[in-house]
């Protein structure tokens, strides 16, 4: 749907966009989001660009040694056909040295181009600095926060595009905030109108409730790399605290914020209820993007359960063709596939289902389940890759019930939220802000079966479009409590319906197509965004008539 009148120009800075599979410029789900949000500005007609980084390297692939143990590798990233020479350069300052930005474009979504910028210039110190997503050393980490919110603002300036509203997808891109109001200061602005001011123009989404997630630095750190910009030590400490927390510069920048879900919406109000001078946390629940991830057969056939079942059937011998090319385990398209695929952090409990082998080796031995694993650690995440290691650990104890897929992208993302029967979700609760990964799986009629967090407590409706287990519960014993749960519903209640009812599991997955794709896609999001997040900051002649 094309807007017509006057709406504010957004410029949506996220330091990942994952927007496609051969360009490989995210890490995860924030990237991921952040692809999802440009695409369905362009489908929408809103006036947004995005900003981030050119990553070279990418993030990091990632495969299993013969230990059985996770390896980072330099991933073969060499696709630059997506961009487009702006001609634009800008300047920024790193540790008292001037670093050249390179501004390239991604012009391929029209209305809602992606700006990159890259530090891989001869004239650089340090081009190495936009290499690699994540990598690197706190002061790295600075320095790319530097070069994506002050070089991000320079370039739209540069670029002569006047943006209405700034909108920070997580705390990466507050040096934003500083470098607006540096500008403000310089035009003759003291410290406190500047901030004032400032705060008019800009929306924050946060994400994590976990708190390795909200990233501090320390203010010597700051002034050593130069995020200061220009501000004095009180002036920042107002602003993020003392160490500088990322999270909270973002609450105390932006008129207002927003968190990902309804629950994270409580959980973010909780959490930062004693931060000072810090915006309405409202909550406006992701979505994802429909055209891409929904299987055109899904599409096609959601109105018929017969062809429904035939379309997920062929989507699922194509993921099992794909596991036997990657691994050369043949599994059985006619047993119950339990996918579980996301970044491979501890609290998401990717192991969950395997702690409990008196339950799980019957129900694979007898060939009723069978499950299939992918998932990247962060490469400094030893938690994570340990994780990973005990399912590949089971993996090779049980061939062709149990299955590991190394390299976890958005391609194959794109192939197992297609391909599985079953959609299984359990992080501890409620540590996962929404997972979108769900909303993927659902859009295809895969089924989810997950704890009452992130995005299912809004979508569950038990045993009509899904499961859920644990009822929600928080506290002592969680882990015990949700592995009780998960096999008393998978045993009761999924595997009956799967071996005896295809009618019901048919219908259930015409429910959660229907779900996902009314109020889970990201064009809802994108509506959202401008009514509830951007319109409140915009005059009364600027709102769409």
């Amino acid at each position: 749907m094309v807007r017509k009148g006057k709406v504010p120009t957004v410029a949506y800075f996220c330091m990942e966009f994952g927007l496609h599979p051969d360009f490989p410029i995210y890490s995860g789900g924030l990237g991921v989001l952040a692809g999802d949000y440009l695409k369905a500005a362009a489908d929408e007609g809103y006036p947004v660009v995005g900003v981030g980084i050119l990553w070279r390297k990418g993030y990091t692939a990632q495969y299993i040694n013969d230990q059985g143990y996770p390896d980072d590798r330099v991933p073969e990233f060499n696709n630059f056909s997506f961009l487009k020479d702006t001609g634009v350069k800008v300047r920024v300052t790193i540790k008292g040295q001037p670093v050249t930005c390179k501004v390239w474009m991604v012009d391929h979504f029209q209305n809602a181009p992606l700006y990159l910028l890259d530090a891989d210039l001869p004239e650089n110190q340090e081009p190495w600095l936009t290499h690699f997503l994540y990598r690197g050393s706190g002061d790295d980490r600075i320095a790319q926060e530097i070069i994506l919110g002050v070089g991000g603002v320079r370039a739209l300036r540069a670029l002569g595009i006047a943006v209405d509203i700034y909108h920070f997808n997580e705390g990466h891109a507050v040096l934003a905030g500083i470098e607006l109001i540096r500008e403000k200061m310089a035009a003759g602005l003291s410290f406190d109108q500047a901030l004032n001011a400032t705060r008019q123009q800009i929306v924050f989404t946060t994400h994590t409730p976990v708190p390795a997630g909200n990233e501090a630095h320390h203010h010597g750190a700051l002034v050593y790399v130069g995020a200061y910009n220009g501000l004095a030590y009180e002036q920042m400490k107002r602003i993020g605290g003392d160490p500088f927390n990322m999270t909270v510069a973002g609450l105390r920048l932006a008129t207002l914020t927003n968190a990902v879900s309804q629950l994270h919406g409580e959980t973010a109000q909780a959490m930062w209820h004693q931060v000072t001078d810090a915006s309405s946390i409202i909550a406006i629940t992701n979505g994802v993007h429909q055209k891409t991830w929904q299987a055109p057969n899904i599409a096609r056939a959601a109105n018929d359960w017969e062809h429904l079942i035939e379309a997920h059937q062929a989507n699922k011998q194509h993921l099992l063709a794909v596991i036997q090319q990657r691994t050369g385990q043949v599994l059985n398209p006619d047993a119950l596939l339990i996918g579980f695929a996301r970044r491979a952090a501890t609290y998401k409990r990717g192991d969950l289902i395997l702690r409990n082998r008196d339950e799980l080796i019957p129900l694979l031995e007898s060939g009723r389940i069978q499950l299939v694993f992918s998932g990247k650690a962060h490469p400094q995440d030893e938690g994570g890759k340990n994780m990973v290691a005990k399912i590949v650990a089971l993996a090779k104890a049980f061939p062709g019930k149990v299955v590991f897929l190394e390299n976890y992208d958005m391609a194959l993302g794109q192939i197992l939220t297609r391909g599985c029967d079953i959609w299984l979700n359990n992080p501890q609760r409620p540590l996962e802000a929404s997972g979108t990964s769900g909303m993927k799986a659902g859009m295809n009629g895969v089924l989810n079966f997950s704890t009452l967090d992130g995005w299912w407590v809004e979508g569950c409706r038990h045993g009509v479009n899904g499961w859920q287990f644990g009822d929600g519960y928080t506290g002592p014993n969680q882990d015990q409590h949700d592995l009780t749960a998960l096999y008393h519903v998978l045993k009761n209640e999924i595997l009956p319906t799967y071996e005896q009812d295809k009618a019901k599991w048919a219908r259930m997955m015409q429910a959660s197509i229907a779900t996902c794709t009314q109020r889970f896609s990201s064009r809802r999001l994108i509506n959202d965004y401008y009514e509830r997040l951007y319109l409140p900051l915009v005059t009364a002649e600027q709102k769409i008539s």
